[in-house]
């Protein structure tokens, strides 16, 4: 505050210390709760950057709240006395200060008057620049030694334009203490004019702002990583949406198999993202006519998300139509593709289904790896076939995969899909779900009108994992 010897304009008013002691009393509350909350944020995943922005944020929170408890503190207490350059008696200093070693202390106050050069500080400013009270205080043409190289000319300018143009002066520097120890203050500050309006002092309040701008810099920090993390992210979700697009089949909407011939089956598959679009599984579907004029039909998924396990799914998806254009059996099929995922360089888990169809018997055959069975729907009904043995690909080395087969017959809807489709732990799923589909498949007259039904039942389903469908329709 200006000094009264050198103000030509009445001293403000200090509202009532009623008024003053309710905000303090309010703002220790408010900093007691959010403390709290800091204090709750700590049990968490340090690994978090979310929960370490969250953190941070806390923290300056509690600055804020402590810097203004600070201020009302000196609110309340009015105006400080003047610096006194004496210890209390006995050499030692005045006990019983509540001001020593608390918030206030990171508040200090200056004149320098310009008539006398004489310079004047409180004793706080005196503990924050790091200068025993015995000494001289610095004036305006000593103090920039003080300061950073790169900090100078910022204290300069704002000297200036108050003792020149008369502007109050708003700033920050830091500040080399004789320990060595580094401090941020925030300098604010006026001319003091004399009766001629020429200026006769300059005075400015000095508030130790280091720990608050540390706790800003960890904000920013925390931020900075948070919005990394999601940059990541989302360059990894779509390299992995990428990828899954490219690996899948190219086609859309329906494909008949063989294009030519009685007992072609009408084929169409969707895949299901899960609640949170973000997860991109490691689901996959196909549908090909193999050389021999059968036809592949395979669903499955791997463990994980994201481009670990779409990039598995690639390699082991072409495994499996490698090995199905050379006219390897299903069961055994299977029992390669576990060599297949056991040695890769990121050993994973998966469950697998592969049927191949023959439209000249109507025989379709099928070996699976700890994967959902096919449902087959006919004449207004719905059943899982028996599974042969299998385990999860992945799970033991030599494992041994069980073939079956199964004869169809035209109007038959058989159903393939991954464990995201019908898990029970999701709302609304299960496999009865499914089966209840039965009239609703007898009504359908193409696969895709089937797969209508299947994405109206289970599309707004919140599925834990993301899910692939694939309905064959036998024809006539």
């Amino acid at each position: 505050m200006p000094s009264p010897l050198f103000a030509d304009r009445p001293a403000p008013q200090l509202p009532p210390h009623d008024a003053v002691d309710d905000l303090i009393h309010r703002t220790r509350r408010l900093r007691g709760d959010v403390d709290a909350v800091r204090r709750d944020a700590v049990m968490f995943d340090e690994d978090d950057p979310q929960l370490r922005w969250q953190r941070a944020l806390c923290e300056l929170a509690v600055h804020h709240l402590d810097t203004l408890d600070e201020h009302l503190g000196q609110l309340r207490a009015g105006l400080p006395g003047p610096p006194s350059g004496s210890s209390a008696p006995g050499g030692e200093e005045a006990q019983g200060d509540p001001r020593a070693g608390s918030l206030l202390s990171r508040v200090g106050s200056a004149e320098w008057n310009l008539l006398t050069d004489e310079s004047s500080w409180s004793e706080e400013l005196y503990e924050i620049f790091g200068r025993p009270l015995d000494s001289t205080p610095l004036s305006l043409d000593d103090l920039p030694s003080v300061l950073l190289p790169e900090d100078q000319p910022v204290l300069t300018a704002m000297v200036t334009g108050c003792l020149v143009d008369g502007r109050p002066m708003d700033g920050e520097f830091r500040i080399v203490r004789p320990d060595g120890g580094t401090r941020t203050l925030h300098m604010t500050g006026e001319p003091v004019l004399d009766a001629e309006g020429c200026t006769a002092s300059m005075w400015a309040v000095l508030r130790d702002v280091s720990e608050l701008r540390r706790s800003e810099q960890a904000v920013t920090r925390s931020r900075a990583s948070v919005q990394r993390e999601e940059h990541i992210e989302r360059t990894e979700h779509r390299m992995a949406v990428e990828l899954q697009q490219t690996v899948l089949p190219p086609w859309r909407g329906s494909l008949r198999l063989p294009p030519q011939g009685p007992g072609a089956l009408d084929i169409a598959a969707h895949y299901l993202p899960s609640a949170s679009s973000g997860l991109i599984g490691g689901d996959w579907y196909d549908a090909m006519e193999l050389p021999d004029g059968r036809t592949l039909l395979t669903v499955g998924d791997l463990t994980g998300h994201g481009i670990p396990a779409t990039s598995a799914m690639a390699m082991l998806l072409g495994a499996l139509r490698g090995m199905a254009v050379a006219g390897i059996e299903p069961g055994a099929l299977m029992g390669h593709l576990n060599q297949v995922l056991e040695t890769s360089i990121q050993p994973a888990l998966g469950s697998a289904l592969c049927c191949r169809f023959d439209p000249e018997t109507s025989v379709l055959s099928w070996a699976q790896a700890g994967h959902p069975a096919p449902v087959l729907f006919r004449g207004g009904a719905g059943r899982l076939l028996p599974p042969p043995d299998g385990i999860l690909l992945g799970a033991a080395p030599q494992a041994v995969f069980e073939q079956d087969e199964v004869r169809l017959f035209p109007g038959d809807v058989l159903v393939l899909h991954t464990d995201g489709l019908t898990r029970r732990g999701d709302r609304g799923a299960g496999p009865e779900a499914l089966l209840a589909l039965a009239p609703r498949f007898a009504e359908a007259r193409t696969a895709q009108e089937c797969v209508r039904c299947v994405v109206e039942e289970f599309g707004g389903t919140e599925r834990l994992d993301d899910a692939c469908v694939l309905v064959a329709r036998i024809g006539a």
